[in-house]
């Protein structure tokens, strides 16, 4: 049994850190760690141990906080001139003034033109919509390949999964998996749909995986394990 709630703060240089605080049946002391998606301290400890003496605890330990955020890989903000991965290879943002507002991707580079300042929000946005039209295809056409049905398909940016699929049928998809390449994607879409015939992690569950996707999936997990953190830095 556990519980989780986020509104402790450590205080790192001035500069406070937000603390996710989860409580554990399991726990036997305090222990501090990094989630370099999120950039947000997690603190475990004991059901009833005193909160106030373990963040105490935990900002005695305000080094070791720093020295772990100063290796966490910078934010790459998307805007003019910056390349970021698209579907495995790299793609060069080049607004043009004077261009249609309208995205358009030629080759390696991803042209559009309007508002200068709004460039990274609408390329989210735009690598959204492609998420969503792709993993949607790619779910739907893997399941009728395997005799499987998918009730809906959405997107969103959950920090601890790259998918989840609900008993209802129901896949809901990290936008970010756009980034990855094909071969990772639908490694991914294939996962969800092996929990389609087992909800869990079961022998039965990966024997599922491996036939739908028809290859080993394990050298896509270990791309996102790889890759993962630095997808979750780009942002708009």
């Amino acid at each position: 049994m556990s519980t989780e709630k986020s509104d402790a703060v450590l205080v790192v240089d001035g500069v406070a850190v937000p603390v996710r605080v989860r409580r554990s049946a399991r726990a036997r002391a305090y222990r501090l760690s990094l989630d370099q998606a999120r950039g947000e301290l997690r603190l475990s400890l004991p059901m009833r141990a005193n909160l106030m003496r373990a963040l105490g605890w935990a900002q005695e330990h305000e080094g070791w906080v720093r020295s772990q955020m100063a290796r966490q890989p910078a934010q790459l903000m998307l805007d003019d001139g910056v390349v970021f991965p698209l579907e495995g290879r790299e793609v060069r943002i080049c607004w043009v003034e004077g261009a249609s507002r309208t995205i358009r991707l030629d080759g390696d580079r991803l042209l559009l033109g309007g508002a200068a300042e709004s460039v990274g929000p609408r390329v989210v946005r735009w690598l959204k919509m492609r998420a969503r039209t792709v993993l949607e295809t790619e779910s739907h056409e893997m399941a009728r390949d395997n005799g499987l049905i998918v009730a809906s398909v959405g997107i969103g940016d959950p920090r601890s999964r790259w998918a989840s699929c609900a008993s209802s049928g129901a896949i809901r998809y990290s936008w970010r998996l756009i980034l990855c390449p094909p071969g990772v994607r639908r490694a991914t879409v294939a996962h969800e749909l092996a929990h389609l015939l087992h909800m869990d992690h079961s022998p039965a569950f990966h024997a599922a995986h491996k036939r739908i996707l028809e290859e080993d999936p394990r050298p896509a997990r270990a791309w996102l394990r790889a890759h993962g953190t630095a997808l979750h830095r780009i942002a708009g």
